[in-house]
């Protein structure tokens, strides 16, 4: 689902239609664009930076049984700067310092133990901080 360079930076694997363009993320395993029913498809890179769409703050466990990350915690939209949204968890400020249209960056955090003790690890989005001395 991701690939860490040796700079740490994360990469999302999606997938690219090589017949109409349409980008992908997860990357398709059944290698077939939904868009123009192709099965000319090729594995790529995603950019790792984006914008926030949309967000909301879940105050709770969802029912199921199946989240055991921390509560609260803020999910939501991202667009990709190549142009792919993904659904994605927060991190890296308080909750309520995120903004839409906020510029993010993906990177792998751990998400908890899993029974056995092992970790498990999720890509989240978390805000890019501006250098100071930027343009204003």
């Amino acid at each position: 689902m991701w690939e860490i360079s040796g700079d740490g930076t994360v990469n999302l694997i999606g997938s690219k239609c090589l017949s109409c363009g349409e980008l992908f993320f997860p990357e398709q395993a059944k290698n077939i664009c939904t868009h123009c029913q192709s099965n000319n498809l090729e594995k790529i890179k995603l950019d790792g930076h984006g914008t926030i769409m949309s967000f909301t703050v879940v105050e709770q466990k969802p029912a199921g049984g199946f989240y055991f990350g921390p509560v609260p915690y803020a999910y939501g939209w991202v667009t990709l700067n190549d142009g792919v949204s993904i659904e994605t968890l927060f991190t890296g400020c308080e909750l309520d310092e995120l903004k839409v249209g906020m510029e993010v960056e993906v990177v792998v955090e751990k998400l908890h133990d899993n029974a056995e003790g092992a970790e498990v690890l999720t890509y989240k989005c978390k805000p890019v901080k501006k250098q100071a001395g930027g343009p204003r």
